[in-house]
Parts: structure tokens; C-alpha cells; sequence
């Protein structure tokens, strides 16, 4: 089944418990803080069913047409195939959309690879198998929270205060599920999800076995609330002077579940810490959720590269040898993960068996790589933009009055663009660089995978050190000793 726009959108009017602040908000498609990202999702799905996309954003399989981003590849050709799927989302939303609607249902799609990766007694591969088939049947928007809170990580201090720590936990088992209680971050994009997967992919340690549990609940369980941060919308007069803040805010919300009852058939990881974080990692699922990504990251880039070369056009900077000595080392910076990208597919691996799977060594370099450029792409548009963003009108309601329209006109025009192009312009640059959406995605793009060790933590477990290691002895065992070097060793 292929959900349209308007059927996502009704979706969401489950009764849902959402809060800003002290606010209960009873809608998330119609209060001003949600409404215009909860319209940017249902068109990702109307999107998806455009006919004239079939080929591109859906695959058949068991009788009937899903969302491409649920196909399990065997050959590199349906690599190539997620590959383009997540480009037209990640485009379609300029790449501001972390937690799209593919990306948690790739994580999904790399476990149902390789169910053989949640072993009994304490995983349950055949309820994620099962899994798998009920999100692809229903084109299920699911939203992840897997990291506990950051005031959860000192044990002792909770000891001492003799209190429970914050972090999620299974606090009751019983005939039909479990239940849980506690706190989880960040479930982004969960407000305009269906579903949440909880989970964990920092490592536990092994005496937390009920912190273990990794589940899916609906957005609209009974106990669940999510707290959201300020939302970007909030306070904001008209798409055109936020065009991107109006749209693509996803939000991030805190997760917190009092009591919440979990059935076992929703239950994948129970008492077993090191599998509750394994299960990512001994199957494709890590990988593949990264890969979307690295790709939403690249149409980020695209948008980044095109705004430097507009700014540098509309102040007329382009014409400077070393601006265009700097475009052409943005531009190079952008080719490099669009190559990183075409070599996870190219390089592809043949695992877990019967399937393929995206080189993993090269999306953590390109995962790496994402979170190493973004604050030196966005420094780089700042530079170029200079003052000009604190030289527009408050905003676009100067129009409304005749004689400062006028003003406005008459002063503001370049020999590069008229006046209200400049504005247009210089308002998405800022919204870009230095509003307080802007500023959300600086810090998001610096630990979107984790802390930078993290990332390359994993790049050192993905990397076959015997091989480089073999290189070098190979090459000091191909040449003799000199007769002095036998003559010390003879001594």
C-alpha cells in the first residue's frame, strides 16, 4: 500500500500527547508551530505515489507496491535504487529532513536482512521480520529514539539520591508485553511519525539488562508524551522572510513513556545489553540508515554550493579571482561526497547472505566527512555574505506601504538583481547561517552520527588493519639487508 498526503495527515490525528513547553498541543497538523512541516511530510508521501515516479520510489514485492526504501537489494542495481529513492526525499526537502520517513525504515530494512543478528532468547528476529512487513504494508513513518539522556549517564548520582535514573527501562513483565518507563532522546521528526522505534545504539553496560529493551510503540500509546524543543515556527511572520524555518523544521522531541504497555510482538531486544546495540551493527541496518544519511547531507550540500555562487553573483564578488578560486574549492568539497556516495554502491559487499550491502568502510568516511564540512561550508556563505544580510528591510511588510515599496525599490536594486530578488536572496542565506534555525542545524550536522570519535570508532572497526599492516611488511620483506645491518645483527 502506497499512503498519499492526505492520508498521513489524518494519521496523525490519533490523539497523540504532545507538548511545548506547559502547551498541550491537540493537533500537530493544524497548530502554527506544526502545521507547514506536517504539509512538507504529506507531500513526501503524495510524492512517493506520483505515478510518474513509480519506477523511481517504489518496488513490487509479495503481490503488492511499496516505498522504496523498504527493498531488501540482492545486486547492486537495487543499491542503486535506494540510492535514487532517498536523493528525491532528501532533495524534495533541500536535505533539511534528518528523519524522513526512509530513514528509520532503513535501519529496519538492514535488520530484516539479517534476523539471524537478533538470536534467541533475548532477540526476537521473527517479530522484526514480521515488523518489517507491517511498516512496508502500511508505509509506516517511523521515528526513532535511541540514545538515553544525557542526566542518565551518572548512575551513582541517582544511587546517592536513592531516586531511579531517568533512562527507559522495562520496570514489569508480564503474559501479553512488557512495560516501560523513562526518558529516551532525541525522537526527532516523532511528531509527524506514526510509530517510534526505542533502542539503543550506545553501548550499555552489561548489568543494564532492562535498560536493554528495544520495542515499537505507536506514537499515540497510551503513557507516551513527547516534549518538543522551541519549534522553529514559532514567531515567525511569513514563509518569505524563513523560507526554510516555515517548512522543514522536523523538531526534536524528548521521549517520555510512564507505564507504557509494550505487546511481545513489538518486542525485538529484551535483557540483553551488548545485543540491544550489536543488532546495528551485526547487520546491514547501521549501514543502511547512514547511507540515507550521507545522501540527505549531499542534496544539503547542492543547496549550500548554489547559495555561495548566488551571493558571490549578487554582490558582483564572483567576478574576484580569489571568490572563484573559493567556489571552486566548495564545488570540490561537494564532489567529494557525491563520489563518496556512488563508491558505497560501487564497492558494494555481498552480506548478509542472499543480499548486497553498501561498503561500509566508505559510508563512515562519508559520515565522517559530513560531520568534519558542515560548519566550514556555512562559514564560507557567511564570508561571502558579509554585511548584506543586516542591510534588509525587518522584513517583507515594507511592500504594504506605497512610499517605503518605493524607497525600497529605488535603493536597493543592484546591477545584479532587482530589489526584491536581493531580499529573497539574502533571507535564505540567513536562515541558512545565522537564525535560530540555522543554528539547529549547525549543531545537528556536528553530532548527527554521535561524537566525531564515535564515527570513527566505527571507521576503525570496519577497517581491515591485517591488509595495511600486510603492505608494509610485504614491501620491507622485498629487499635484502645490507651486509653492514648483517654484520650489526651477526654481533
Amino acid at each position: 500500500m502506497l499512503r498519499t498526503g492526505k492520508e498521513h495527515l489524518e494519521s496523525l490525528r490519533d490523539g497523540r500527547v504532545v507538548y511545548i513547553g506547559g502547551e498541550r498541543v491537540d493537533d500537530v497538523t493544524s497548530h502554527p508551530a506544526f502545521r507547514e512541516a506536517a504539509k512538507t511530510v504529506a507531500a513526501i508521501y503524495d510524492m512517493k505515489a506520483d505515478p510518474a515516479l513509480r519506477d523511481v520510489m517504489t518496488f513490487e514485492e509479495d503481490g503488492g507496491r511499496h516505498s522504496i526504501y523498504f527493498l531488501r537489494p540482492k545486486s547492486r542495481d537495487g543499491l542503486q535504487r535506494r540510492m535514487e529513492g532517498h536523493r528525491r526525499i532528501a532533495d524534495f526537502t533541500y536535505g533539511m529532513f534528518g528523519r524522513s520517513p526512509d530513514h528509520m525504515a532503513s535501519y529496519v530494512t538492514g535488520m530484516a536482512m539479517n534476523p539471524g543478528a537478533l538470536p534467541e532468547p533475548h532477540g526476537h528476529g521473527d517479530n522484526l521480520v514480521k515488523y518489517h512487513r507491517h511498516i512496508r504494508d502500511n508505509d509506516t513513518y517511523v521515528a526513532h529514539a535511541v540514545v538515553p539522556p544525557q542526566a542518565a549517564r551518572n548512575p551513582e548520582f541517582y544511587q546517592r539520591k536513592n531516586i531511579a535514573a531517568p533512562t527507559l527501562r522495562v520496570i514489569r513483565e508480564d503474559d501479553d508485553g512488557v512495560v516501560i518507563s523513562g526518558m529516551k532522546m532525541l525522537a526527532t521528526a516523532a511528531l509527524y511519525a506514526n510509530e517510534i522505534w526505542i533502542g539503543n545504539v550506545i553501548p550499555l553496560a552489561p548489568d543494564q539488562k532492562k535498560e536493554s529493551i528495544t520495542c515499537a510503540i505507536p506514537c499515540n500509546a497510551p503513557g507516551l508524551a513527547l516534549w518538543s524543543r522551541k519549534p522553529a515556527a514559532v514567531g515567525l511572520t511569513s514563509e518569505f522572510d524563513s523560507p526554510l524555518a516555515w517548512r522543514y523544521d522536523e523538531s526534536d522531541s524528548m521521549l517520555m513513556c510512564e507505564n507504557v504497555k509494550v505487546p511481545w510482538e513489538r518486542v525485538f531486544v529484551h535483557d540483553d545489553a551488548p545485543l540491544s546495540r550489536d543488532i546495528y551493527i551485526k547487520s546491514a541496518a547501521h549501514c543502511f540508515g547512514n547511507v540515507q544519511s550521507c545522501i540527505r547531507f549531499w542534496s544539503k550540500m547542492r543547496l549550500l554550493l548554489g547559495l555561495c555562487s548566488r551571493i558571490a553573483n549578487a554582490t558582483g564578488a564572483d567576478q574576484v579571482p580569489a571568490v572563484r578560486e573559493k567556489l571552486g574549492e566548495m564545488a570540490a568539497i561537494e564532489a567529494t561526497i557525491h563520489g563518496l556516495i556512488h563508491g558505497q554502491i560501487n564497492a558494494f559487499e555481498n552480506w548478509p547472505e542472499g543480499y548486497v550491502c553498501f561498503n561500509h568502510r566508505f559510508m563512515y568516511a562519508g559520515l565522517d566527512w559530513c560531520t568534519q564540512n558542515y560548519s566550514r561550508f556555512i562559514d564560507e556563505l557567511r564570508t561571502l555574505c558579509g554585511g548584506s544580510v543586516f542591510q534588509m528591510p525587518a522584513d517583507i511588510s515594507v511592500l504594504e506601504n506605497p512610499e517605503l515599496a518605493r524607497q525600497f525599490d529605488a535603493f536597493w536594486q543592484t546591477p545584479q538583481a532587482d530589489s526584491l530578488t536581493r531580499m529573497k536572496l539574502f533571507k535564505l542565506a540567513w536562515d541558512m547561517t545565522g537564525s535560530e534555525f540555522a543554528g539547529r542545524h549547525l549543531q545537528y550536522e556536528k553530532f548527527y552520527a554521535g561524537a566525531a570519535f564515535i564515527v570513527r570508532g566505527h571507521s576503525f572497526r570496519e577497517t581491515d588493519w591485517a591488509e595495511f599492516n600486510a603492505l608494509v611488511d610485504n614491501l620491507m620483506a622485498s629487499y635484502d639487508v645490507p651486509n653492514v645491518g648483517k654484520r650489526v645483527a651477526a654481533e
